[in-house]
Order: structure tokens, then C-alpha cells, then sequence
């Protein structure tokens, strides 16, 4: 079967050779300047401090000029991807990231035709339009760019050829190489955009045969949408809105772009261009994978064309918690359409639990350790970090021109300890702090000031902003201070290098620093631990100086130097502490950090993931409302009459008595419940235990009437023997009067501003009923503020909060009805061990609540373990279940079933 890898950017693109073009390089030789000429000698001619012209910063290189002999390329999370094109005509330069002038700005490839949506800051936009009319009232008019049609026309007749893309997730391409070559079995077929515009080739046959040939040769699937649609999309709600926000970058002032929707609607259409792409391909049997936060929506508009697709979803970035994602005004559809997965794949363990409580506290559903509960069906969630291709990696590294370049840097540098970072120059990934932190080691460090350079390798973002200004003031402070003839202490570098001159830096670099404030995976780190090896330099197991607020740091076990950016002095003792570790702890580290990056290699996960899919998917499937057969009577009463030792958990609300209010103790006995009990438990044979979330007293007073009956109450947490008349309390008292206290005062914090709500306090439970509420609209708004701020403040107390109808029930997650009906089977195989009586040969569990689908799992794992003869579990909801069989009657058909099976005694 076919998995479809639905990525923004396929792996290939199309360049387009138009007629009467010269070569690249005659293009650059023949290329009018308009540039005023200058009496200024050359740049190498003029008087130097730098007694070298190649130690000198270069500049930085015009865009035509730009070119990279290694076609070496990285997306906007910093993964790295090979360019294997050969030709220098298709050969582009180094970074495409956020304001890239590549979509839509290369000679060889079609212009777009979208006109940009308005600026997202509205003072912005204010002064724009008044400055304009301004100018209109004084008869300037602003010119418009226009687009010729034979611009259009050239590419419809023009050769073209399919070569490698520069754009797109580089990590996920080389993963699934990796898991191809470690003999993954699946055939994988790629779903994304070419990476430029295609509005110029609406209506023409090159279209169709670019679309025949990607398919054909390729296995990829091209989806083409609307200029217009990707620049909203990909350049606006992506990188302006989606991106800051992940990110930690929160929406709370004015030049903020997160709080303008006018990109919202193109988000959707391409999204929506994926889904039906997906759909009109898609056959039984295939698997759907969608990637990263640009095709958030994309799940769960497949569902609803597909309800039985097999669907997958991996974030590679970052998720903030859930006070960051609430300030999108997208956020609730965001989180629909990424629920319509099967299962949601995160980097760390922190995205997750921020995921889940997000998913609690917006929609309102019950989240658990392993997903979120929805009404008909269960999504799972997974953290599995993703990595590098140490086997690609290591060929790499072995190529005539990596080798050239070490011997290069090891002869420029020799006698100096080199720190190397390299990142792209965005608020995000804290450069300045870096440099700031290098300055002050550099002022606290004099020993040092001859000795150490930092290569700070810096991407640009495409436009010029503050950090750029207070970058680059920052690093002429420190040359004009410490730099001399024969050293520069800080070499910056604002633009990209090539492939093989990354390589070598990692290899002959004594310390690589990365300080970014938030990054999902830091993948340059595991290239960094691969490259220390000593193989190709004398230069070896060098420290890496990491940021904890990176996911690669949740992996490294402490083995890196942890440092917060925002710490200057923290980051400035961690360079000191890299440069003068000895060679014992360095390799101690290095070993330590190697087995991790061998470990979560970027192969790995992709077989990884597929196989986690595959067996929740198996398990969701077979826990379907609709895959549960009905109850067979039948064959339960052949079952039943075979048996000699039999034992029942019957839930109580719900299964044996319809549903009643939780505070309030019932009116009346149910007479008919009571009479099928008394018929039940006159059988020496049948052993009968009513599970409730309600009181001891509470059943006490319900069940009087039924003697020899076992009882479970407060979910778990108290248990009455079938045999006797006394109450053992199975939770420990003193941990549950400790989180008593401490939930108490939050839940009294909100009963003070929710007037007419109240809480109930029971021995191992509060719950916080809010039916009754003077607002109960507001009330049920922040009903999920209230459990997300128990399950988060209170996590360590082993407590779990969930919001059900018209109420928030706390409790502890150690006593369930699980561990109650465990204890009570285990207590009755040992007296069966020490007496004649014979060992329970009959389970069955009958239930309709969230509560009773942990005792479902665990009798049916005692079938599955050959423990238990027979066992029958039962489910009278209407959602998922983990029960083998159900019950549509309700009540009505509960009592019916066990009326039967008392008869045949």
C-alpha cells in the first residue's frame, strides 16, 4: 500500500529554460549596472587593518551573485538537504526562508501574479493610506506593476526540466531515504507545491505534462493552487501569524500581525487543495501523513470525505502551551482539523502535554496520557524526536572538498579554540544573546582574548529589521575592542556558506553554541556530535553549548551545557567551561551524546511513526461503535452455564438505575434493579460487585435491601466485600486529604465568581457542580480553565481533573474502578489457592462511563493472557469502547440480559 507524505514543498521543482537566454554566467557578465560609478579603488586594493584580505569579512553577496558550488540549501527549521543538481544554471543560493525572493522571484521559473494582502498592522496601514491620498491630491500617482501576457506566454511553449527543490523539509526528505534504504517496505508518494508560482501556466499543456511526469516518474503529486492562495498562505498566515505564534512570540502589541485574518481564507484554500488532491488519489488500504503546521487543517478535512482513512500528523516545531495558542483567533479550527487524525506526532514530551492541555481547556474534551477523547472516537498522541542520517552525514564528510576545506580552516585558526554557531538572524533564534554573552566572556576573560574566535554564521531573513542593526553593532563593539593586526576575535558571516565549508567547521570546531529562545528540534546539534569523532581531524569531542529551550535539549540527558540565552553570564561561563574541560569529561560527554544521536536518527522515526499508526489505528478501528458487535445472548448463556465460579462488575448510573444527579441521593429504590440483583446473588455460584462514583452511605442506603451484594464506591477508592458489612478504605487518606487542601483552594478561588455554583466534597473527590450558575454560559466557558489549571498546577499529586455535564469532577488517578476490580479478583483467586473452592472461570463487566472503560482494558487483557476462562465486557455508550460487545437497550436491556442469566442457574 501507497503513504502519501503530504509536505508544503514536494522534493522537486521545474525551471524553465526560456529561449534567447544566455548561460548563467554570461548573464552575470552581460548585466547592465545602475549603480553610480565610484573613484573609490576595489574593496581588496583599499588600506586594511587586516593584513590578510581573507580574513576580512566578506560581503554580503547580491542575489544574482549569490550562487553556492553545493547547491547546499536549508528549510525554515534549519534542516539541511542536498542539492544534487549538477548543472550551475539550476543552481541556487543557500537560504529559503521567511521573505525568501525565491517563490516567485526567479528568472527561470514564472512571476506571481498575486497582488499582497494589506499590511498586517493597522497603524501601519492607516498611515500608508493617508500618505497616499496625500500624494494623490497633489497628482502623483503611485505606478503599478504590471505583468505582460507574453511574460505568461513564453513559459507555455518554453523547455523546462524537473530538478531538485531548494525549498522544504529537509529532514523529513532525508528520513525517508534513510528508512527506504534500511529496507522500509511501504512505497511512499509525495504530495506538495512546486515551490513557485503556476498561475502563468493555468490552461496550457505544460502544466498537464508536468503534472503526468512528476506522477509518473517521480511518485510525487503536484498541488496546484492559486498565486494568490500561496503568497496568503505560505508568506502571510504562516510565516506572520502561525510561525511567531509556535514560537512563543506572543500577539500583544500593535505592530503584531497574529490578530489581522485577512490571510486566514488562503490558509484554508490550500489546505483544502491538499485534502482533495489526497482524496481523488487515495485507495483502501493507504495511509496519509501530513506534515508541520502549514497543513494543520488538512486531517480533518480528509475525514470528512474519508471517515475511515488512515491519517497521521507530525509537528516539527515547537506547540506553546495553551495561554500562548489561545491568543489565535483561528484557534478552535485549528485544533479540529488537527484532530481529525488517527495519530498526532510531536517532537518532545513538553509539545505533548502543552497539545493536551490546549485541547482540554479550548474544546473542552477529556485528555489523557495517550489522547484526546472525542465524541465518537479517540485520537492518540506520540512524542518521538526526529534526527539526522549519521550514513548519508558520514559520505559527506568524506568528499575531496570538505577535506580541503579543514585543512584550510585548521591552518587559518591553528593555536586558536574556535566556537562555531550558525542560525538564521530572527528574534527567534537568539543571536544577539549569543554575541552579547561572547562579549562578556571576552570582558570577564582576558587570558582568552588571543585565543578564541567565534564564527557566527548568520542567514539572513530577506529584509532589514532592528536585530540586524543591533547584531551588527554588536560585532564591530567587539573587533574594535579586542581585534589586532593578526586577530579577529569575532568573524560574522550574514549569509550562508557552502555544504562542504559547513561540514569542516563542524569537524575543526572546539565548541558549537546554539542559543535559541524556542526551537522545536536542533538538528545542527546532531550533525555537530557526528562530526566530533576525530576521524577527519585532530580536533575532537568538542562541548556543545545548548539552550534548554530547544526539544534536542529534553534528549541529551544533561550531557550538553544547558544554558538559558536570556543568562548572559550562565552563557558566558558555559564558553569558559567548554574551552577548559578536560579531555576525560569532554570524551565522557561526547560518548554519551554520539548514542543518543545514533539512536534517534532520522530512519528510525520514520518507521517509527508508521508503525505506531498502524497499531492505533488497528486498535481505534476495533473499538469502533461500529466494529463492537451486539451482544449475543445466546452464546452469553452457553458461556454462562458452563461456568462454576462467576463474577460481575456492574456499573451503577446509567447501567442499573438511569442517571441522577451526583449530589442529590435518590428518591426512591428501584425496585426492579433490586429484585434482578437479589436472583443474581442467590446463586453460591455468581459473586456480584456494584461499581458508583457515589458515597459508601449512598449505596448503603440504596442496596440495603440486597444482601451478600460486593459494592465499589467513589470510583474505586472504597470496596465492601461481598461477604461481609464493613467499608475498606483502599486510597491513602493522608494523600488524598494533602491534594484535598490544595484543590480546595483553587475550586474556591471560582466558586467566589461563579455565583450559584457549589462544590461537593465527598472522601476522595471534589466536584465542582455549576448547573445552577446565575451565568452559566460564562461558567461553562471557564469550566476548562478550571480543569486545565487543576491538571497543570497538580500534576505531581497524582490528581486528574475532567469536565463532564454541567460539572468538574478531581480525583485521583491511583484508585479507579480498575485497580478496585483488580484487587477484588486477585483476593478471590487467593482464598480459590487456599480452599476447595474453584478459581473464577467467568468475568463480566458491564458499563456505559468513561470510568468503566479501564475495567474493560483490564479484563480483556486477562483473556488476551490466557488468565480467564471467559470474559464478557459490555458497553451500553455510544462512543468509542474498549468493551467486546454492547448493548443498545439501556437500562432496560441490562436488566433484561441479567434477568436471563439468573433464570439459567
Amino acid at each position: 500500500m501507497t503513504v502519501f507524505l503530504a509536505s508544503l514543498f514536494l522534493p522537486k521543482t521545474v525551471y524553465f529554460k526560456l529561449p534567447h537566454t544566455p548561460p548563467a554566467s554570461e548573464r552575470r557578465s552581460q548585466r547592465p549596472t545602475t549603480k553610480k560609478t565610484t573613484t573609490r579603488p576595489p574593496l581588496e586594493l583599499r588600506t586594511s587593518l587586516f593584513p590578510d584580505p581573507a580574513i576580512t569579512p566578506p560581503k554580503t553577496p547580491e542575489e544574482d551573485d549569490g550562487y553556492l558550488g553545493d547547491g547546499f540549501f536549508v528549510n525554515e527549521d534549519g534542516l539541511r538537504v542536498l542539492n544534487a543538481s549538477d548543472d550551475e544554471e539550476f543552481r541556487s543560493p543557500a537560504p529559503a526562508d521567511k521573505q525568501s525572493p525565491k517563490w516567485g522571484g526567479r528568472a527561470n521559473q514564472p512571476k506571481s501574479r498575486a497582488n499582497s494582502p494589506p499590511p498586517a498592522s493597522l497603524l501601519e496601514h492607516a498611515r500608508t493610506l493617508e500618505k497616499a491620498k496625500e500624494l494623490g491630491r497633489q497628482g502623483i500617482v503611485q505606478p503599478r506593476a504590471s505583468r505582460s501576457d507574453s511574460h505568461d506566454r513564453v513559459f507555455a511553449n518554453a523547455n523546462w526540466r524537473i530538478v531538485n527543490a531548494d525549498q522544504g523539509n529537509g529532514g523529513l526528505r532525508n528520513a525517508a531515504e534513510a528508512a527506504a534504504r534500511d529496507g522500509h517496505s511501504d512505497e511512499y508518494s509525495w504530495v506538495g507545491t512546486l515551490g513557485m508560482p503556476t498561475d502563468a501556466l493555468e490552461g496550457t499543456q505544460q502544466k498537464d505534462d508536468i503534472n503526468d511526469r512528476l506522477v509518473t516518474e517521480f511518485n510525487m503529486y503536484p498541488v496546484f493552487c492559486s498565486d494568490k492562495d500561496f503568497d496568503g498562505h505560505y508568506l502571510h498566515f504562516c510565516k506572520q501569524i502561525l510561525w511567531p505564534v509556535f514560537h512563543y512570540q506572543i500577539p500583544d502589541n500593535p505592530k503584531s500581525k497574529a490578530y489581522e485574518d485577512h490571510s486566514w481564507q488562503f490558509y484554508v484554500n490550500l489546505n483544502q487543495a491538499f485534502a482533495d488532491k489526497i482524496v481523488k488519489n487515495w485507495k483502501r488500504g493507504d495511509t496519509i501523513w501530513v506534515h508541520d503546521y502549514h497543513l494543520l487543517l488538512v486531517p480533518g478535512m480528509i475525514r470528512k470525505k474519508l471517515p475511515d482513512a488512515k491519517i497521521g500528523l507530525f509537528l516539527h516545531v515547537a506547540f506553546p502551551s495553551s495561554e500562548v495558542f489561545r491568543c489565535l483567533a483561528v484557534r478552535k479550527q485549528l485544533l479540529e482539523g488537527m484532530l481529525g487524525a488517527n495519530l498526532i506526532g510531536f517532537q518532545i514530551h513538553e509539545y505533548t502535554r502543552h497539545f493536551l492541555q490546549t485541547c482540554s481547556r479550548l474544546l473542552s474534551v477529556e485528555a489523557t496520557p495517550d489522547g484526546v477523547q472525542l465524541e465518537d472516537r479517540f485520537v492518540n498522541v506520540m512524542n518521538h524526536a526526529i534526527g539526522i542520517d549519521p550514513v548519508s552525514l558520514n559520505s559527506h564528510r568524506q568528499e575531496e572538498e570538505v577535506m580541503k576545506w579543514i585543512d584550510i580552516m585548521r591552518d587559518r585558526y591553528k593555536d586558536k579554540k574556535i566556537i562555531v554557531a550558525r542560525d538564521k538572524l530572527d528574534h527567534v533564534r537568539g543571536v544577539r544573546q549569543k554575541l552579547l554573552s561572547y562579549e562578556l566572556f571576552l570582558n570577564k576573560n582576558p587570558q582568552w582574548r588571543d585565543n578564541v574566535v567565534l564564527i557566527q554564521v548568520a542567514l539572513s531573513t530577506g529584509e532589514k529589521t532592528d536585530l540586524d542593526a543591533a547584531v551588527g553593532d554588536i560585532v564591530t563593539r567587539v573587533n574594535s575592542n579586542w581585534a589586532n593586526l593578526a586577530y579577529l576575535p569575532l568573524v560574522y558571516l550574514k549569509q550562508d556558506i557552502p555544504y562542504s565549508q559547513y561540514l569542516a567547521l563542524l569537524t575543526i570546531a572546539d565548541a558549537l553554541m546554539i542559543t535559541s529562545q524556542r526551537e522545536g528540534m536542533n538538528l545542527t546539534s546532531h550533525e555537530f556530535i557526528v562530526c566530533q569523532d576525530g576521524v577527519y581531524s585532530d580536533r575532537k569531542h568538542g562541548s556543545l553549548i545548548l539552550s534548554e529551550f530547544t526539544g534536542t535539549s529534553s534528549l541529551f540527558g544533561n550531557k550538553e551545557l544547558t544554558v538559558n540565552p536570556w543568562s548572559y553570564r550562565q552563557c558566558s561561563e558555559a564558553i569558559k567551561q567548554a574551552l577548559e574541560m578536560p579531555e576525560e569529561e569532554k570524551t565522557e560527554r561526547w560518548e554519551a551524546l554520539r548514542e543518543v544521536v545514533s539512536h534517534h536518527t532520522g530512519g528510525h522515526w520514520f518507521s517509527k511513526f508508521l508503525a505506531v499508526l498502524d497499531q492505533v489505528y488497528e486498535e481505534q478501528h476495533s473499538h469502533d461503535q461500529t466494529s463492537v458487535p451486539r451482544l449475543n445472548l445466546n452464546t452469553l448463556g452457553q458461556r454462562y452455564s458452563q461456568s462454576r465460579n462467576r463474577l460481575f462488575f456492574l456499573d451503577l448510573e446509567g447501567t442499573l438505575i438511569p442517571y441522577g444527579p451526583m449530589n442529590e441521593i435518590i428518591p426512591m429504590n428501584p425496585q426492579r434493579t433490586l429484585d434482578v440483583l437479589n436472583d443474581l446473588v442467590d446463586d453460591p455460584r455468581n459473586t456480584v460487585y456494584v461499581m458508583s462514583g457515589r458515597r459508601p452511605e449512598e449505596l448503603d442506603r440504596l442496596l440495603r435491601l440486597v444482601p451478600n451484594l460486593g459494592l465499589i464506591a467513589e470510583n474505586g477508592c472504597f470496596i465492601k466485600n461481598s461477604r461481609t458489612s464493613k467499608w475498606t478504605e483502599v486510597a491513602d487518606h493522608d494523600r488524598v486529604t494533602s491534594w484535598k487542601d490544595s484543590v480546595r483552594g483553587i475550586l474556591q478561588y471560582y466558586l467566589e465568581r461563579t455565583p450559584g455554583s457549589e462544590i461537593e466534597v465527598r472522601n476522595c473527590s471534589l466536584t465542582f457542580h455549576y448547573k445552577n450558575a446565575d451565568d452559566y454560559a460564562n461558567a461553562e466557558r471557564q469550566a476548562s480553565d478550571w480543569t486545565g489549571h487543576i491538571n497543570e498546577s497538580c500534576e505531581e499529586q497524582r490528581v486528574h481533573a475532567t469536565q463532564l455535564d454541567d460539572c468538574v469532577v478531581v480525583e485521583s488517578i491511583d484508585w479507579t474502578k480498575e485497580t478496585a476490580a483488580s484487587q477484588v479478583y486477585r483476593d478471590m483467586k487467593a482464598t480459590a489457592e487456599g480452599s476447595e473452592n474453584s478459581a473464577v472461570d467467568f468475568l463480566m463487566v458491564v458499563g456505559d462511563g468513561r470510568e468503566d472503560e479501564k475495567v474493560f482494558k483490564w479484563a480483556n487483557n486477562l483473556k488476551s493472557q490466557d488468565r480467564l476462562k471467559e470474559v464478557v465486557t459490555v458497553s451500553l455508550g455510544s462512543r468509542n469502547t474498549e468493551a467486546t460487545s454492547t448493548l443498545t437497550q439501556g437500562v432496560s436491556g441490562v436488566l433484561v440480559t441479567l434477568q436471563k442469566l439468573a433464570g439459567l442457574s
